[in-house]
Formats: structure tokens, sequence, C-alpha cells
């Protein structure tokens, strides 16, 4: 089974030999999967046709996390490189999780359109609010302009990606973004998000540090 996006060039995987995946020559996979070594033209496409992606992530011990966030927020850096500003929630468990543990998955599915699954598995870092690379990449991905309430960068550097048919994905229309977080902010202001970012962000639900309010180092 193949999506209209996926590439002719995927990978074949002996699941036996899944670590030397890199190694192996371009094939078609007999199966729904394909895997690539980075991200390929199709692929870039489809991320940027998406208005919503989720985010895995785990510590060794305690509560697995799944977050759902929109593209808006999205970056692609590279062919093996991605990030998203992170704005305001209710847990920072990303940001915990990648303190201690650096594995990191971000899904895309497609709701609308054709039919495709698209994951890509890599190491996450966060990138502090304060750091010069933050204000980097603000510059260069988002014209400076960070909505209020962003607290962090996460990227993404990635060395597989693997594509599914997505035939169980039901069909959804996309309507609009939902306007609640921007005004949530708005009526908090810059010092009520202090505030909250104090009480409900500085630790996961198991209790490990965030580091939101560290000194980048």
């Amino acid at each position: 089974m193949q999506g209209s996006l996926e590439s002719k060039g995927a990978h074949v995987i002996n699941f036996s030999q899944f670590r030397s995946w890199q190694r192996m020559k371009p094939a078609i996979f007999s199966g729904m999967a394909k895997f690539f070594p980075t991200l390929e033209p199709q692929h870039h496409r489809f991320i940027v046709a998406q208005h919503m992606f989720f985010t895995a992530s785990a510590a060794p011990t305690g509560h697995v996390n799944m977050s759902p966030r929109s593209t808006d927020m999205f970056r692609i850096l590279g062919d093996n490189a991605a990030m998203y500003l992170d704005r305001t929630g209710s847990g920072n468990e990303t940001a915990a999780h990648l303190g201690i543990n650096d594995r990191l998955t971000i899904m895309f599915c497609a709701v609308s359109g054709p039919p495709l699954i698209m994951r890509l598995f890599g190491k996450g870092r966060v990138i502090h609010r304060d750091s010069d690379e933050f204000a980097s990449l603000l510059d260069e991905r988002f014209d400076g302009n960070a909505p209020l309430g962003a607290r962090q960068m996460i990227r993404l550097d990635f060395d597989l990606v693997q594509t599914s048919c997505g035939y169980g994905v039901p069909l959804f229309e996309y309507q609009e973004e939902r306007p609640q977080m921007d005004a949530w902010a708005k009526a908090k202001g810059v010092d009520g998000i202090d505030d909250y970012w104090r009480e409900k962000n500085q630790v996961s639900l198991d209790g490990f540090p965030t580091g939101l309010f560290e000194t980048p180092g």
C-alpha cells in the first residue's frame, strides 16, 4: 500500500537488523510502513499541508506523554532537523522528559486529502527562551515575533522518517485555529503568565524538573 505522497525510494527494513538500517540500499518495503534516513521533498510538502502534529516523550520511569500541537509553530530546519515554538500549556511534560531522556517522536497524520501518517524519530532538546539560540531562531524562523506565552523551543534531530498508509485515520474538515490560547495569554499578561509557569510548569506529573527558570548555559 502506497500513499500518493510517499517515495518510491523507501527503505526495506529487516527488523532483526534494525540498528543497521542506514546501511541498507533503497528498495520498496513489502508492507505498509516505509522508512527513510532523511526528509524527502514529498515529506516537506506533506508537513506544510498539515494543521496539527503530536509529540511523544517519556522518562525512564513514570508516565508517557503525548501532546497535540498546531503546525503554526512548527518549522523544518533541514532534512534531519525540525523545531517548534512551545506555548504555555497546563503542564510541561516534554521539557521535563527531555531533561533526563532525549528520545522524542513527532507524528503527523492526514485528516483530509490523501491518507498518510508520518513519524520523525530522534533526539530532542529544549532551547531556553533566554538563550542566544532561541533569539536567533526566533529572528530566522518567526520574523522575531514570539506569541505571548511562548515559553521555550523544542528541537528534534532525527535519523529516521517513517511513513505508513493512514487508512485508519478518519476524515475531518479543518475550520480554523482556536482563539482561546491568545485570549487566555492576553488576559493573563506577562506577569500572570510568569506566575502560572511557576505554579504549573516547573515540574512534571512525576516530579521531574522542567528547567523552565534555569539560566541557559
